[in-house]
């Protein structure tokens, strides 16, 4: 019994300095407007979406349901909105509506990989960037939660998720952009979080700071186990500038994958969205998996470390493009309904005629 209570004492203190850490924890519902001074956005999203929303929140969820930060604006100051210049000012760009923030544009996203391992959640992937006012060209940068003056880049941001069971804010994450793709990690609060989320390697990118898969033509979802901490080895730590760049760590192993054709941000007509290509039964079965992470037993394979050798700059240089026979939605069970509503009809009338 002794034994228990100082455990219990140990994690109590343990909670404390944690959340000691942060100056604030907020849900969706308690946000302020703004919970930064000198922020340019908003925390108060309301839901829904809108392409000229200034709000300042970011979702978590999994391939289908994410956001980005991105610029508010195709020019900053009168010349393109490169994310150097736009770094404190950035907007949240999602997947899903409901939210309050910017649609990610259909088509936009080429590739889409999340991960949730026991201590953080991430998506690496490829894209045209440029749909959300990133530059052509523009090698991009870090965004994160302290920024030099310990504001966040962008000033004010709040990350939410529900992958570890319930809806929270993670207080430490890294987001990199590029006109060609993205990487986002948020990690789970706890002493760990500083560590799996570290922000010290800005010019390193992408493939080097999470290493994962950012193949085009595919999206999925995956448990995976830890990569290891980025600048990490062993006991020795390495620092951005030091003489020599050691390579990225090799991805954690992933498993229990899912795969889908294809995310769309549900903006788009089902008329114009594609079934995909296999039997009835085979495509009734997918429909309620789209906006959950699926518990499939696929095992994951040719999980690479893209971007290994970029310096200099935020960018994640993609890696073999997977192949892939055309974009294709899975549609949600709402879409379904006609279709389902056809199947019982059909089963009613052939029992009718047996009667």
């Amino acid at each position: 019994m002794h034994t228990i209570a100082l455990l219990c004492i140990s994690l109590l203190a343990l909670s404390a300095t944690v959340s000691a850490q942060y100056s604030a924890t907020y849900l969706p519902t308690d946000t302020p407007a703004q919970s930064e001074d000198g922020q340019s956005g908003t925390n108060q999203c309301g839901g829904g979406s809108n392409q000229t929303s200034m709000c300042q929140n970011v979702y978590m969820n999994g391939v289908d349901d994410f956001c980005l930060w991105a610029p508010p604006d195709t020019t900053y100051q009168g010349v393109p909105s490169s994310i150097g210049q736009t770094e404190r000012i950035e907007v949240s760009w999602c997947m899903r509506s409901g939210y309050g923030t910017r649609l990610i544009p259909n088509g936009a996203i080429t590739g889409a990989h999340f991960i949730q391992t026991p201590n953080y959640v991430q998506v690496t992937g490829s894209g045209d960037m440029t749909q959300l006012n990133i530059p052509a060209g523009d090698d991009g940068g870090e965004l994160d939660p302290h920024g030099s003056d310990g504001l966040g880049n962008p000033i004010g941001a709040i990350v939410f998720g529900t992958s570890f069971g319930v809806l929270q804010q993670y207080h430490e994450w890294t987001n990199f952009m590029y006109y060609g793709g993205f990487c986002f990690r948020a990690c789970l609060d706890g002493p760990m979080a500083p560590t799996y989320c570290n922000h010290i390697y800005d010019t390193l990118g992408c493939g080097w700071n999470m290493p994962g898969d950012y193949s085009s033509g595919a999206f999925d979802s995956c448990d995976a186990d830890n990569t290891e901490p980025m600048g990490v080895y062993g006991s020795s730590t390495f620092f951005q500038g030091d003489p020599s760049t050691p390579d990225a760590h090799t991805p954690g192993a992933s498993s229990n994958c899912h795969s889908v054709g294809t995310i769309w941000n549900e903006a788009a007509s089902p008329a114009t969205a594609t079934l995909l290509p296999s039997s009835v039964s085979a495509s009734i079965s997918s429909l309620s998996a789209e906006s959950t992470k699926s518990a499939g037993t696929t095992s994951k394979s040719g999980t690479t470390n893209a971007g290994a050798s970029n310096t200099g700059t935020g960018s994640a240089s993609p890696s073999t493009t997977a192949g892939h026979s055309g974009a294709v939605r899975i549609l949600p069970i709402g879409d379904a309904g006609p279709f389902l509503l056809l199947i019982v009809a059909a089963g009613l009338l052939g029992a009718m005629a047996v009667l």
